[in-house]
């Protein structure tokens, strides 16, 4: 990667010209939208919904299928040297090895294993992100039917996170992305006195999601060896930068896309080098896990 910004997953689709027009305002890597084996239609409108401390959204992992999605990646790969993050998603562990398996075959640089969402409804009867046994066995089933590197993409909505980023990690994941929406929350209209989502509930990020994910990855970093994407609320350099000192190797954006344009990338890039020479810091590697020198 060229600097510490990646595209979160779910923002901005997954086709080739979406993600090449993210490459191209600055972002280090770009992650696609969730991908299923199945095309999958998701939620009627509205599925977002902003309020004062972020975004609420229940897009229900509407997915192109896997067919299209090895297409796209592919597509991507052509017009752009940019690394790219294909995420992943199934309801059962033997559809997670299938869809690594699949997706592989476009060659993404990583593979980005979304456990976490709670529009899935899986075997087991609850996320695969809340327990520890059931997320080390998806890191393991993906692992097993592929040699791209590995990240899992964990959930802020258990009660011991560390716990789960063990478990990925002995299971063999190759890094953990941290962390997905946290509620789910809800915003009612009080004219028509109604949930404004159409799925009435929804998984909030921006500045309300911020200081538990910064609390995660700095609990995560703690308890793991292997890389963190850190994600959640990263508005600004500032932002990014209390995301590094807390662990995270590199920043997730998402919600920014919206309060600050396409750009964003950029200009985040811009403000945390603004920092670093105002601050004396030559190197980003003296920046990572900072916090936890003190």
């Amino acid at each position: 990667m060229d600097n510490p910004t990646i595209l979160a997953s779910g923002i901005l689709g997954v086709t080739a010209s979406s993600l090449v027009n993210v490459a191209n305002n600055g972002a280090g890597a770009v992650t696609t939208k969730s991908i299923s084996l199945e095309e999958r239609k998701g939620h009627s409108n509205p599925v977002i919904v902003t309020f004062e401390g972020g975004m609420i959204n229940a897009v229900g992992l509407s997915s192109p299928g896997i067919e299209n999605g090895i297409e796209e990646v592919k597509e991507f790969k052509r017009r752009s040297k940019t690394p790219i993050i294909a995420s992943i998603f199934a309801s059962k562990v033997s559809e997670f090895g299938e869809a690594a398996k699949r997706i592989s075959e476009a060659n993404p640089d990583l593979i980005e294993v979304n456990i976490s969402c709670p529009n899935v409804e899986a075997e087991f009867g609850k996320p695969f992100a809340a327990d520890a046994k059931i997320a080390a066995s998806v890191a393991e089933a993906v692992k097993n039917n592929t040699k791209i590197p590995v990240f899992v993409k964990l959930s802020p909505n258990v009660s011991n996170i560390k716990e789960i980023a063990k478990a990925v990690e002995e299971a063999g994941a190759d890094g953990i992305t941290a962390v997905n929406t946290a509620g789910p929350g809800m915003v009612i209209d009080i004219k028509t006195a109604k949930p404004i989502l159409h799925n009435k509930m929804g998984g909030i990020s921006g500045n309300a999601l911020r200081p538990i994910a910064i609390r995660c990855v700095y609990e995560i970093y703690e308890t793991v060896k292997i890389p963190i994407i850190g994600t959640g609320g990263i508005m600004n350099g500032r932002d990014a930068v209390e995301m590094l000192m807390a662990g995270a190797t590199a920043v997730g954006i998402g919600s920014a896309v919206y309060y600050r344009g396409i750009d964003v990338f950029k200009k985040v890039c811009s403000e945390i080098e603004e920092f670093m020479k105002k601050e004396s810091y030559k190197n980003l590697k003296d920046i990572i896990g900072k916090a936890h020198e003190n």
